[in-house]
Formats: C-alpha cells, structure tokens, sequence
C-alpha cells in the first residue's frame, strides 16, 4: 500500500511538473494574452491602415505615458523642418550642457559636440538618445520647452487629442501622456506626411563615429512585413511599442503599451499582428490620408504693406497662385493653413507691435509663422516656408 501511495504522489508531482512547462512553452509562445487580461498598464489597438478600421482595440483610449514612443512626434517634428527646408540631412546642431546632462539613454554628447541632422535621425530610431533629443529640440526652436508647446499643438491638429507632451525624450513626466488611440495616429501620420523620412524607422542598426547602435525594436527582421516603427520604457510607463506591418497589400499600425517586460511585449505585438493582420483589408486604400499636415507651401511674402488696404503681391511668381488677376486681398488669398494665434514666444505685445521687416527677428520658425499670421500674411503658394530672414 504504502509503496503504490508513493508511486501515485511521484506521478502527480511530475503531471505537475509537465504542466508548469507547458504554460511557460505557451505563454513564450505569445498564445496567452496575458498583458491584456492581467496588467493594469496594458492598453493596445490595431488599426487597418487602407481603411481607418479598428481591428483590435484595449483600454485604448485611457492615458498611458509614452515614454520613448515620444521620439516619434521628435522626429515628426524634426521631419516638418526637412520638408520646409529650413534644414537638410547634413546640417548641423550643437549639443547644450543641458542636453549633454540627460539621462540614459543616450550616445554621450559633450558640450558643444555637433551631430548633422541624419545622425541625428539614426540615433534616435536605433539607440533611442535622450541627449539627441534634446539637442534636436533646442536646435529647433529654441529650448525644450517651446519644443514641447509645438509637439502638444502638433499633436492636437492630427486628431491626438489626449496627448500632452513636455519633453522631447520621454523620460518621466507626470504631465505627459498619450493613449494607444493616439499613438496608433501618430503612427499613421508620420507614414503619410513623410513617406520620404519614415524609411528611417526601418533601420535596425547605425554607426555613429565608427560606433555601431542597434535598433531597440527586435521585431525589426524578425517579425515579416514589420518596417519599424519605436519602442519606449521608463518604470512608470512599462514597455511600450508601436508598430507597423506591410504584408501582402495589407498594412495595419499596432501599438502596445504597458508590457511587464520587453519580452511579453513582443509577445503580445507578435500575437496582434499574427491575429489582425490576415483580417486587414487587401484591396485600395479607402482611407483618406491623415489629417494635420502643415502646409510645405505656405509663402510668407516680406513686401511693404499698402497704407489702406493690404494686398499681397506675387510677381515673378505665376504659378503661385493660379489666377488671373496680377493682386489678391488677403481675403481672397484662402491661406492653407486656418490663422494661428500667436504663440507665448512670439510677445505678447499688440499684433500692431510686429511689422513684416521684423518678422524675421523673431526667434523661431514656429514663433514666426504665427506672427506673419497675426498681420494677415499667410497665402498660399509653391515653395518652402520663406521665414528665415
């Protein structure tokens, strides 16, 4: 008797024993959902990007922080200047003390070191630098807080409602956060407004220096059809990852927020997009292309202003605005863009404070947008933004 109770307690201890490694082989495996169901940081969407559907959708609209996710709006951001050609890849920006000090993250920059903008680009999407971000920041507009108003009105004009942002990086803020909703937005926007930069996202190494930085986004060669697009973790957000996937004319852009580990992360994003992306749409794209650009076309025309009646003069440039008659009211004009009021960094003296010669004083791109604004001189036209005077 006492012999078969000990064989029947050895043969329950070892079904025990295979069904303990059976979960874990399951749970790696990505075929438990337990980031969904067990974590309260968990939030996650899967939008089918040809049409604007929601395949999947968890918490996806309640506030999540983003924390190196933030880069993607850094890079939007950093995108726009390229476009407007106020920047190229080969210029150059100097790194402060302030963004030198940043937390890791980062490539190690010293005061005054300078990065062209292309390495910028590649330090970002592969290492995820904290010191970049800062250093593109301030580089831009002035400081990183400025940056951070024009990343918050960025955000708001693509539809990201329920995102705010006050920092370029993304380490800890309690005032900073996004929702999945809205980083599956951003996703999708940074893809159409800037097809020509997205490509960036999809590499998984670069060199800076001679030194090589690899890619924090592991599904990046691993996973097929996945052409980038960033990871982010601080403890307070859990690891987070935004994704897009083109396979066999169909796209979805995925996002996950929360993992308890980078590992359940991937897990989770790998069973998405095994689940959602055969259920994505195969035919054309019926989705109109996301809202929010700003217009690359905007001309800001630095001519002396009628005493009475403003008018805005176009000669030597036809094709700017296709019509017959050689003047346009401002009326008339119908800018591209709806007017900006101006901006805390533009003064906050009357608009009759500003004249269009002193425009080109004021410190910013954005800053100085918002005051040519204020004096009715927004049109549209060909060309980049005309600003920098």
């Amino acid at each position: 008797m006492l012999s078969r109770v000990i064989r029947t307690g050895t043969a329950i201890r070892k079904a025990l024993r295979a069904l303990t490694v059976l979960s874990v082989a399951i749970a790696a495996c990505g075929l438990v959902t337990l980031p969904a169901q067990a974590n309260s940081k968990y939030a996650g969407i899967v939008v089918d990007a040809k049409t604007g559907k929601v395949l999947y959708s968890n918490s996806a609209n309640a506030r999540r922080y983003p924390a190196s996710t933030t880069k993607i709006m850094t890079l939007y951001i950093l995108f726009e200047e390229l476009e407007a050609g106020r920047i190229s890849l080969g210029s150059k920006f100097k790194a402060s003390a302030n963004a030198a000090a940043e937390a890791p993250s980062k490539i190690g920059l010293k005061p005054g070191q300078t990065l062209s903008v292309k390495d910028a680009i590649g330090a970002l999407v592969t290492k995820s630098a904290n010191d970049v971000a800062t250093m593109v920041a301030e580089n831009i507009e002035g400081s990183e807080s400025a940056f951070a108003r024009r990343m918050t009105e960025t955000a708001h004009r693509l539809g990201m409602s329920h995102t705010q942002f006050r920092n370029a990086h993304g380490l800890p803020n309690s005032k900073q956060y996004t929702t999945a909703t809205d980083l599956a937005t951003l996703g999708r926007a940074i893809q159409d407004h800037f097809p020509k930069y997205y490509k960036y996202f999809s590499m998984r190494s670069y060199s800076i220096a001679g030194r090589r930085y690899g890619n924090h986004n592991k599904l990046l060669g691993h996973v097929k059809g996945v052409d980038g697009i960033k990871t982010g973790y601080t403890r307070a957000s859990g690891f987070n990852l935004v994704s897009s996937v083109s396979h066999r004319d169909r796209h979805i852009v995925a996002v996950v927020l929360g993992g308890r580990t980078s590992r359940s992360r991937d897990a989770q994003m790998r069973k998405l997009i095994a689940e959602y992306l055969p259920k994505a749409s195969t035919g054309k794209r019926t989705a109109p292309l996301m809202a929010g650009r700003a217009s690359r076309y905007v001309v800001i025309v630095e001519a002396p202003l009628p005493p009475v009646k403003p008018v805005l003069q176009f000669a030597q440039t036809p094709k700017a605005v296709p019509v017959a008659a050689p003047e346009l009211s401002v009326a008339s004009a119908a800018p591209a863009i709806p007017p900006v009021p101006p901006r805390p960094d533009v003064g906050q003296g009357d608009a009759g404070d500003l004249t269009v010669a002193s425009i080109g004083k004021v410190p910013t791109p954005t800053a100085r947008i918002a005051a040519a604004y204020s004096l009715g001189l927004g049109a549209t036209g060909k060309g980049p933004l005309r600003l920098d005077a």
